[in-house]
């Protein structure tokens, strides 16, 4: 009998189990599929060439679940983009942003633009230092009882109050802003050339089945920049061997502190017995027996497949069924004969070591989400393409590549009956048609790809409506309400059941801090004995 069982191998349930191993606890992991790691693995997708499958950039890792795993000795590298992002405008034209070329770079479409940059990163950092501050913290949670029950989250509340009220009037202006107002609205009142706007409202998008207008997106955006890659803040990286070198070095990691891992173990059903969780059944049938079960994967396919609902109040079902949860995402990796030539920058410089984004504007981008809407998927795509074989040759034969392209916008869910099955391919034919219209020659140099349609990701990592942050990062899902409110602080209505996956606070991203969360609040309740 182990002390916990964790449910989901991801990279959020591995930096929970090593938490709890290193407490002195017995942790046993349990992953359906046959590779740790959840959506941040790596595979051979075409006969010599491989990349990270679904996951595929590294920025907000959290630097101390690296420093405490000891990840780098566990043989993690990261090493970051020489640009940090590349946007074809037209054939002839292009912006490149990275540290020393961004302001040089945006002068060329506005030198009002160029001048306000500091401005807006200056402001932009004040609110994002905030973030990076509670990431790590148990959101206070709402509880019923009296004062002995509540003082714990009153103190909670207290200091996280403390924290915005050493925020000046401008940055507390600042941070309403960016939690209610659209990206586009956000980015409309600083800058007036379409290119940079585009850059950055593009992070507002990103896994977000919306338009760069929509209200609350500027939080999206805002959730995109409080990484950092090696020390420097807001940069965006690669590691080498992949995004699966992150969650086999956290795998290493845990093995050394004894967790049992074990691989090709789905679990069917969550074991309660006398209002409590006491253990699980796997879907051979096994029965696996603990003092506390933790979660690590999407809230909806715990409470609605795992659990009876007759064990849970009927208003939290009620909560858990309307919990938002799909993104307008498109995912393929392609085997390529030669590195792309862009007809706007045909050299093999340091922009082909960024991220490549393929919409020019906010407007192209609006427009692509109302298609999507319209008839399931964008007439004119977003395309984002990394080719992470520019930085690591271990991924590819010599002289060959690998991108991978994040693709949006497409409906999680096609309508009138249709499925993603009968249609991917299509899809997938559009996707490398857009990259070929900036880069001729991209699609006669695909040797071969590899697709993952929303319903892919969710049938093969779980991600519902092919949602990569397990559920939509609105207001309404966010901290102290992620997943339910009253439930915010990593625990379920029914006792013995935790959750560390990216449905609880922080949120999505390779960050790994919903598992170091969740894992101080099990040992807590050890410590007070209430497992």
């Amino acid at each position: 009998m182990s002390d916990v069982i964790i449910i989901g191998g991801g990279h959020n349930g591995l930096t929970c189990a090593f938490y709890l191993a290193s407490a002195g606890l017995k942790v046993t992991v349990l992953e359906k599929r046959d590779v740790v790691g959840g959506a941040a693995v790596t595979e051979e997708f075409h006969p010599g060439f491989r990349n990270s499958v679904a996951s595929y950039t590294v920025s907000l890792l959290n630097p101390k679940v690296i420093r405490d795993l000891e990840l780098p000795r566990h043989g993690l590298r990261i090493v970051e983009r020489r640009a940090s992002n590349f946007l074809p405008v037209s054939d002839s034209d292009s912006l490149v942003t990275g540290e020393g070329r961004t302001h040089a770079e945006v002068a060329r479409f506005s030198p009002r633009d160029a001048d306000r940059l500091d401005a807006y990163n200056d402001r932009l950092d004040a609110i994002a230092d905030v973030l990076r501050d509670i990431v790590l913290q148990t959101p206070p949670d709402m509880v019923e009882g009296g004062l002995i029950s509540a003082l714990p989250e009153l103190l909670k509340s207290a200091s996280l109050a403390k924290r915005v009220s050493s925020l000046d009037t401008t940055a507390r202006r600042d941070l309403l802003a960016l939690f209610s107002q659209s990206a586009g609205d956000w980015l409309d009142g600083w800058f007036e050339s379409d290119p940079i706007k585009a850059v950055l409202g593009f992070d507002g998008i990103v896994g977000n089945y919306a338009s760069p207008y929509a209200a609350g997106s500027a939080y999206v955006l805002l959730h995109h920049v409080f990484g950092e890659v090696n020390g420097k803040k807001g940069a965006w990286g690669h590691a080498i061997g992949g995004m699966g070198a992150i969650t086999q070095a956290m795998a290493a990691a845990c093995r050394e502190k004894g967790v049992e891992i074990r691989t090709g173990v789905g679990v069917a059903e969550v074991v309660v017995k006398d209002g409590r969780a006491v253990g699980v059944v796997t879907d051979s049938g096994e029965r696996l027996l603990a003092r506390a079960v933790v979660s690590n994967i999407h809230p909806r396919l715990l409470y609605q497949r795992l659990l009876d609902p007759a064990v849970l109040p009927a208003d939290f079902n009620e909560r858990i069924t309307r919990y938002k949860s799909g993104s307008g995402t498109f995912r393929m990796n392609v085997a390529l004969s030669e590195l792309p030539k862009f007809t706007c920058r045909p050299d093999a410089g340091d922009h082909m070591t960024a991220g490549i984004i393929m919409a020019p504007s906010l407007a192209y981008m609006e427009r692509a989400w109302i298609d999507a809407r319209t008839d399931g998927w964008s007439k004119q795509p977003i395309v984002e393409m990394l080719i992470p074989s520019t930085l690591d040759d271990s991924l590819s034969p010599p002289g060959q590549h690998v991108a991978s392209l994040f693709c949006q916008h497409v409906a999680p869910e096609l309508s009138g009956g249709r499925s993603w099955d009968d249609h991917r391919e299509e899809v997938a034919d559009l996707m490398i048609d857009t990259v070929d219209g900036w880069a001729p020659r991209f699609k006669a140099s695909v040797l071969g790809r590899q697709i993952k349609s929303p319903l892919d990701l969710e049938r093969d990592f779980g991600l519902v409506g092919g949602d990569i942050f397990h559920g939509a990062l609105t207001l309404d899902q966010l901290f102290s309400a992620r997943p339910v409110l009253g439930h915010g602080a990593h625990r379920g209505p029914l006792k013995g059941l935790y959750m560390c996956g990216a449905g609880t606070h922080p949120g999505g991203g390779v960050t790994g801090a919903p598992g170091h969360n969740a894992a101080r609040e099990v040992l807590k309740d050890a410590r007070a004995r209430r497992f």
